[in-house]
Parts: structure tokens; sequence; C-alpha cells
């Protein structure tokens, strides 16, 4: 295990003033409604990615942070509801005002090149709040731009996008769809742009409302007379991250029996992942604890959504168990849990959700307890893809884990070998606990005879 540096990096960011950047041409004034999936309590938070860019010598002279700006103002043209605010409408509905405001940019300069943070380059990065600053007044839900991009120019020729998403407009899926479109603007190429889709009505629940499935994600979770359940939030948090090459899955999908080798790289590493952090928080044995798997619904659909849709379709089924049987069972215990949480989404899950939110007035949230996790796998998304005339990201993702939620990210090493990254959000004794165990389950000898050895990457406070 790597050990983190002594000398933590520090540098300088310039910012201009922040700006609001409107549609190039004007757009419909008019009101939109989210759907029942969108505006979920659940939802109601900012998601911060950032993506680093390399110098490209055939962009010398241009300024990243003006192309992405000109860009922007044309993509919002077709993307004109994230210039818009938010408004809350009857019974808490969450609706889009279509103003043409605008969404916040800021050009900033970093006296810092992109080498200096390391290679290869892993989560949390240092002064990101320098780097996707939070502008006051702009971070509520109501009446705040929808999103907020800074570009960070680099001394090396560099520089680095980030942008933070008000979550209840997008999932992964919609918001690189929209990355995309800007960056194709960017480069002067659209003939290859998705056309977007609003249709928030289609993950609408059913008139009269149906709860016609089990939804043990939403559950209020009410602790036994003898087992007192521990309560959010952690007491000084820290963030770390956790890289698995070929050889770290390797060896753990060398621990489950046969029948279950063959389960995906994220159902394997999740399970990791659970009994590892269920272990380091201390709770007692039989204290129930769920993983949320954030499952993109999609391809659940028959008929399928259109290909331009944005908004929010994914679920959070549910793996529960306890503290004891977590503990004391094979790591092929927890992959089965997780597969079977998995496989219960369907686009009849879907519509169960959204009459869930409908019936309990959309304030129902995910139990607020240390014994839930989130894992959500970003792997598939395409951050990394967006070109905006620089080529590709050499990093894109979650800057960090946020509170009980955990992000899968696409990594490459030194050797251009593949692999994945989890961001970790745990209090300090904690995640000294988790490294730990981590490193125990990687010491175990596959039945290949393999070792394998386990990089961590860390550690802002």
């Amino acid at each position: 295990m790597a050990a983190p540096s002594s000398i933590p990096l520090k540098f300088t960011v310039r910012r201009c003033e922040p700006e609001l950047v409107a549609p190039t041409k004007p757009t419909p004034y008019e009101q939109k409604l989210l759907s029942d999936i969108d505006d979920q309590a659940s939802l109601r938070f900012q998601v911060p990615i950032i993506n680093f860019y390399q110098y490209e010598p055939s962009m010398e002279g241009k300024d990243p942070a003006e192309v992405i700006r000109e860009a922007l103002a044309q993509t919002l043209v077709y993307y004109y509801p994230f210039a818009g605010r938010l408004r809350e409408g009857a019974n808490g509905k969450l609706i889009v005002d279509c103003t043409g405001e605008g969404v916040m940019f800021i050009k900033a300069d970093a006296d810092v090149t992109l080498e200096q943070f390391g290679e290869p380059l892993r989560p949390p990065f240092p002064c990101f709040d320098e780097l996707l600053y939070n502008v006051p007044s702009s971070e509520g839900m109501l009446n705040c731009p929808l999103l907020l991009i800074q570009v960070t120019r680099l001394k090396c020729g560099g520089f680095i996008f980030a942008v933070s998403l008000n979550h209840v407009m997008s999932d992964a899926a919609g918001l690189a769809q929209f990355l995309f479109a800007l960056g194709e603007m960017a480069r002067g190429v659209t003939t290859h742009l998705i056309s977007p889709v609003w249709e928030r009505h289609l993950l609408d629940a059913r008139h009269p409302v149906r709860i016609t499935l089990t939804h043990r994600e939403y559950d209020v979770v009410e602790a036994p007379v003898t087992t007192p359940i521990t309560i959010l939030p952690f007491d000084n948090p820290v963030q770390r991250s956790f890289s698995f090459g070929f050889a770290e899955v390797s060896l753990l999908r060398s621990l489950l029996p046969p029948h279950l080798r063959r389960c995906t790289t994220f159902e394997l590493i999740t399970a990791c992942l659970w009994r590892c952090r269920t272990l380091a928080i201390n709770l007692d044995p039989d204290e129930e604890v769920r993983m949320l798997c954030a499952v993109n619904a999609r391809s659940k659909f028959n008929p399928s959504l259109p290909s331009g849709y944005y908004g929010n379709v994914f679920c959070f089924p549910a793996a529960i168990t306890t503290v004891k049987s977590l503990r004391e069972k094979p790591l092929g215990y927890a992959v089965e849990l997780i597969k079977q949480a998995k496989a219960s989404v369907t686009e009849e899950y879907v519509k169960s959700v959204a009459a869930l939110m409908v019936a309990r007035g959309k304030r129902i949230h995910f139990p607020n307890v240390i014994g839930t996790y989130i894992i959500s796998d970003l792997t598939k998304a395409g951050f990394e893809d967006i070109d905006f005339g620089w080529g590709k990201a050499v990093f894109a993702g979650p800057s960090i884990g946020i509170g009980v939620i955990s992000f899968l990210m696409p990594t490459k090493n030194k050797k251009g070998e593949v692999g994945r990254v989890a961001s970790i959000c745990l209090p300090a004794p904690a995640m000294e606990r988790f490294a730990k165990e981590l490193e125990n389950m990687l010491k175990h000898q596959p039945s290949e005879g393999k070792k394998s050895k386990l990089i961590s990457i860390s550690s802002a406070v």
C-alpha cells in the first residue's frame, strides 16, 4: 500500500469574476415539469465532476476557457432548460422555469502543471474548492443556476474542466450527453449530435398511483431497543481512493465459488468495498446494513426511452443483511445479495418507485444511518471521452466521495493498463481500519497461486 505524500501540493488559483452564460439565440420561455424520479429528495444535491486535459500542440494559441465558453452558449440553445431556474409547484413538485438566464461560468488560471498532480491522477485532488469555486448564493435548489462550470488553465498548457450539476436535472448518462454535445460544439463538429429529449412525463407515476413492489432502499430505519443505530453525519471525514487493477480483480474473483466467478467487476468490487466498510465502522453485530447500487434502468424499458432523454433513469435497489452475516460469511455471500438487488430493477420497478415518491410526498429519503452505503458505477459513463479539441481527458470523474456515496471510476496506470478507482469517505479512524481490512482481503492466496498488491492514493481531510 503506497503511503500518502508527506508534502501536500499547494498552488494559487486566480479567478475572473463569475459570469452567467446564456444561450446565443432566443429559446422557448416555458415551464417544464421534472419527473417523479427526478425530483425525489435523495437527488436534491450538487454533483461535482472534474476533467484533466493535457497540452495539445495543435491547439497552440487557443484559449480553452474561451473556446468552451463560446461552445457552452451554443449548446444551451438545444439544452435550454439548463439555462433556467428551479421553482417549486404544488405538493413540492419541482418545475424548471426556462428563463434563459444562463449557467454560471468561471475562467481561472493556476500556477501549477498537470504533472504536479501526480501520475496516475487519482482523487481526492488538492485545492479542489479552488478548481470548482462555490459561488456564494449559487448552490441552492431553487432560483439558482443549474450548472456551474469552471475552466482553469495550467502553466503547462493543459487545463482543468470542472462542473457542478444539480442532480435533479440529470443522471451521469444525461450529463455525459450534454457534455459530449458541448465538446462537439467546441470542436466545430456537430454532425453526431444527439437531439435532446425532455419528455419527463415518461418517468412519472401512473394514475391512479400504484406502488406494486417493495422498496427497502427507502425504509424508515428504526433501531431495536437493544441495538441503537448510528446516525449520520460522520465526524471529521477524510477522503481517500483505492485502485483495482487486473491483479486485484483477479485475486478477488479467485475468492468466489466457481458459479459466481462470472459476476461483473462492479458486483465484485462493490461486494469487497461493502464488506470492508462495514467492518471498519464498528457497528453492533446485529445491526442491519444495506448496500444501495445505483442501477441505470434505461435498458429496462420496452418500448425504449428516446435516445436523447437526459433525465434521471436510475434506481437504488437495496441489498440488506446484518453486520454479523457480512463479517462471518464469505465474499460470495455479498456478491449474491448485490446480484439479486440489481436483477430486481425492471421498468415496473422504476414506475413503482415513481409511485412511492408521489404517495409519500417526495420528501422520502434513504435511511440516514451510517450502515447505509451507496456505490455509483461511472466506468461506462464516458466522461473521460469528452473532447473539447485538446483530446480526451487523462482523468474524469467525481472529485470526492459524498458522505455515504462512493463512486467507481475508470483509470489507467503508468503502463496504460485499464483499472478502476473507488472514492471512499470515512472518519479518519474508520478509514485506517478500512484500508487494513482491504489489505487483509487482498492478502488471501488465490487458487492460481498469484499474489497482488493494492495501490492506494490518499488523502485530503
